[in-house]
Parts: C-alpha cells; sequence; structure tokens
C-alpha cells in the first residue's frame, strides 16, 4: 500500500512542464534546490548546482501595446533588452508582465515560470547565446526546479524560435 501513495505522491510532485516534457518523450534531468529559505535569483541557482550561468535560463512574460503577451528565454546573467524582443516579435513596444498577472496568465509563480506548459502557448523567443550549448536549464514550474533538456527540444516543445533579445552581460 504504501508504493501505491508513494507513487501517486510523486505524480502529485510534477508539473505541468514536467508532464509535457515527458508526455513527449523528451530526455531530461531534474535538478531540484532548497528554496524553503527564501527566493533563490537564477544567478544564484545557477552557482548552487554548480551550473554555467550561461547555459541556465529564466523565462520572462511580457505585454505588448497589443495586449499580445510574448515570452523571452533569456541566460540568467543578462538581461532582457526590450526594444530588441519587441522587433523580434514584430510590435512597436514590450513591457513586462506585472508580477502580480503571472499567476492569472501563466498558471506559474514569479521565480517558478516556466516557457513549458502555460496555461496557453504564447509566441517564445529563445536568446541567441543559447546556440553554444546543446543541453540547457529551464524552470521546471515551481521554485527551485531546474530541468535540464536539450536546445533543440526546448524549441520544438515551446514552438520557439531563436534571436538576439539581451544585452551582453556586464564583464
Amino acid at each position: 500500500m504504501a508504493k501505491k501513495k508513494d507513487k501517486k505522491a510523486a505524480k502529485a510532485d510534477k508539473t505541468n512542464a514536467v508532464r509535457m516534457v515527458e508526455a513527449a518523450g523528451i530526455e531530461y534531468k531534474m535538478n531540484l534546490q532548497d528554496v524553503s529559505d527564501g527566493f533563490t535569483s537564477g544567478l544564484d541557482l545557477a552557482h548552487q548546482l554548480n551550473q554555467n550561468p550561461k547555459q541556465v535560463f529564466k523565462t520572462l512574460v511580457t505585454v505588448a501595446n497589443t495586449s499580445e503577451h510574448f515570452v523571452c528565454v533569456i541566460p540568467v546573467d543578462r538581461e532582457l533588452n526590450l526594444k530588441k524582443a519587441a522587433k523580434h516579435f514584430g510590435v512597436k513596444k514590450l513591457e513586462m508582465l506585472l508580477s502580480r498577472k503571472l499567476l492569472e496568465t501563466t498558471g506559474y509563480i514569479h521565480g517558478g515560470c516556466s516557457p513549458i506548459g502555460m496555461k496557453k502557448p504564447f509566441p517564445t523567443v529563445i536568446d541567441s547565446s543559447a546556440e553554444e550549448f546543446d543541453i540547457i536549464y529551464v524552470s521546471g514550474g515551481r521554485v527551485g526546479l531546474q530541468i535540464e533538456l536539450g536546445r533543440e527540444d526546448l524549441i520544438n516543445i515551446t514552438g520557439a524560435t531563436l534571436g538576439d533579445v539581451t544585452d551582453s552581460p556586464a564583464n
């Protein structure tokens, strides 16, 4: 009986992102970091897990002057350039989605927003710096949970394009 309970508990622990990756038959690894003592930035998380910050990506949701939503997946050591992103998506202006609207829009919370498994698919761009890596890390849909998967697999499952949407990191 304990085994059944354990299986149910394991299934309940899976996020939408993990379920979608599994359903697509994509090879992946989960990395879980204890963040019970407070929010950890993506950069801090990369260091705690001994991952290259250029290979760890954060998911940012934007809203255009047309009220459309767009998703930008960028390295944790970089900043989103809203003008470059707007140009990439062919809109006049983009702003960051207000944090309080993130859950209702995507189904995810700040710090745990995955580009995979949002309530609704949005046009998505992955920063072109991802071309440096075959494997990248993105949020698994919960604070402290990362999914390690192939760059091409992420592009395919999200329908993303690659584009230069960040400012170069400060040296």
